[in-house]
């Protein structure tokens, strides 16, 4: 039962209780309608501390298209944080409005923290370079959607894996599925942490590589998961400016890829998928959008209990 319940990082989640989310987000992508009316009479808040267009207009979205009301900041300057107010102060308010709130903050942890205090369930919506749950379902709707399973396929990661949270949570899901394999494509200063690899994968037996060159994997995989270079993570500009360009997906690397290849990205983009790209029958990132919507209306139903 996942009435009730927060979700802070994807590992919250049984595999199952996973499959049961993506099948439901299946049916309302398929018959919306039926789900207009699931959560009427219910709150959500969106509390973000930390600027984002997609996350919160999708949890938005997805409580609107349930029947049910939000409320919420997009701005942490219009909150009494600016007051001083605690971060454990707020959520108690808060919490005695709503049926469930979605919190993204800067902080790592800050999710983790304010379900110590809330009277309602909690949603990560984002914490730093932490985790992001709700990214990982609409990943994983998105994949089982477009390929058929989530099991025995060759995913590429690319760009900033040091920071990238949506790296980090889709790879501790995916290695819950068997015979995934994970190649892992960046400059040597934004690779995958340690502790991703000497806590998730080794102790699972996961195979991986690493690599430098896009062009040198890109025939191998099922699935290219491209990430921005996140200026907002650095602390020196100047390193910064001289890795944001690293990787550019275009239409001369796509003739390298296998046909069936998807190729997904959290967004923003910057410039590292070229435009041409849209066009291509593998560039997913845009249905991944909408999938992201159907799978938070999924999550919302499930925590809130009204499925």
């Amino acid at each position: 039962m996942l009435a009730g319940r927060n979700l802070i990082e994807p590992g919250d989640l049984t595999v199952s209780e996973i499959d049961e989310i993506c099948s439901l987000a299946e049916q309302m992508t398929v018959d919306p309608v039926s789900f207009q009316d699931v959560c009427r009479g219910k709150i959500l808040a969106t509390l973000f501390f930390e600027p984002s267009t997609r996350t919160r207009l999708s949890f938005e979205a997805a409580m609107l298209h349930l029947g049910g009301a939000v409320e919420g900041f997009a701005d942490a300057s219009y909150t009494s944080s600016t007051k001083g107010e605690t971060l454990a102060d707020t959520i108690r308010v808060v919490s005695s409005y709503v049926d469930v709130i979605a919190m993204r903050n800067p902080k790592e942890g800050a999710a983790l923290l304010a379900s110590k205090y809330s009277a309602c369930p909690i949603i990560n919506a984002g914490d730093g370079g932490h985790s992001h749950p709700t990214q990982t379902l609409t990943d994983l709707v998105t994949i089982r959607r477009l390929l058929g399973d989530l099991s025995g396929l060759t995913i590429g990661f690319c760009g900033d894996l040091k920071f990238g949270r949506t790296v980090h949570s889709l790879t501790q899901a995916m290695c819950r599925y068997p015979n995934n394999k994970f190649v892992f494509i960046s400059p040597s200063e934004l690779c995958m942490p340690d502790y991703m690899v000497k806590n998730v994968l080794e102790p699972l037996g996961v195979q991986y590589t690493t690599a430098e060159r896009m062009e040198d994997v890109l025939g191998d995989l099922d699935i290219l998961y491209m990430t921005r270079v996140q200026k907002e993570r650095f602390f020196n500009e100047q390193d910064y400016i001289r890795l944001k360009d690293s990787y550019i997906l275009d239409k001369e690397k796509m003739k390298l890829a296998k046909q069936r290849m998807i190729v997904l990205h959290p967004l923003p983009r910057v410039n590292e998928i070229a435009p041409e790209v849209d066009d291509d029958p593998r560039a997913a990132y845009f249905k991944q959008v909408k999938f992201g919507m159907y799978a938070r209306m999924a999550l919302i139903s499930k925590i809130t209990g009204a499925l």
